[in-house]
């Protein structure tokens, strides 16, 4: 089980990685969550070509449970407005959201399924539109050494490649996806 619906495995899985949209944020440390989900994608063979739910998203049965891999295109701020239509349209989904995080040492990766948004705007935005009940898997990308803003926004450098690689394999793991 990789979410808070209860004892049962969910039919669906809906993995949703934050980031923001556009050619300029790509490889930044705030499109963690785009990076693994795009890890994801290339290991599982799926397009992330279908529009709807304000993300691009495309889909998988595994072991005949369907899952979604998105990527919210409202910008990171505003991530909880496509997490929320997602949890409106699939109401009994297991939602997992992945996305960076400054507070854990770089590399460190972090599951919960459930809490608060802690200091990420992103996750913040989710928990005020559909409350703390989702799980999350948060990457390490350690503290930054410039202003907050500036630091998330830079650009990852080439050991993060392993880093995404690490947090892509747990979260096979822990959404049994193989």
């Amino acid at each position: 089980m990789c979410g808070a619906l209860g004892d049962g495995e969910a039919l669906m899985k809906i993995l949703i990685g934050l980031g923001n949209p556009g050619k300029e944020y790509e490889k930044t440390f705030h499109n963690m969550g785009f990076e693994v989900i795009d890890n994801l994608a290339k290991k599982l063979g799926v397009k992330l070509s279908k529009k709807n739910f304000k993300a691009v998203y495309g889909e998988i049965k595994i072991n005949g449970q369907k899952i979604i891999l998105a990527k919210p295109q409202t910008f990171m701020n505003l991530s909880g407005e496509s997490v929320l239509m997602f949890k409106n349209k699939f109401k009994d989904a297991d939602i997992v959201v992945i996305c960076d995080d400054f507070d854990l040492e770089k590399g460190k990766i972090r599951f919960r399924t459930h809490g608060s948004g802690g200091t990420h705007n992103g996750l913040r935005n989710i928990v005020n539109l559909i409350g703390q009940d989702f799980s999350r898997l948060r990457v390490g990308i350690g503290q930054p050494d410039k202003q907050i803003v500036e630091f998330v926004l830079s650009k990852m450098d080439n050991t993060f490649d392993d880093i995404i690689e690490k947090a892509t394999d747990e979260l096979i793991k822990v959404c049994t996806l193989n």
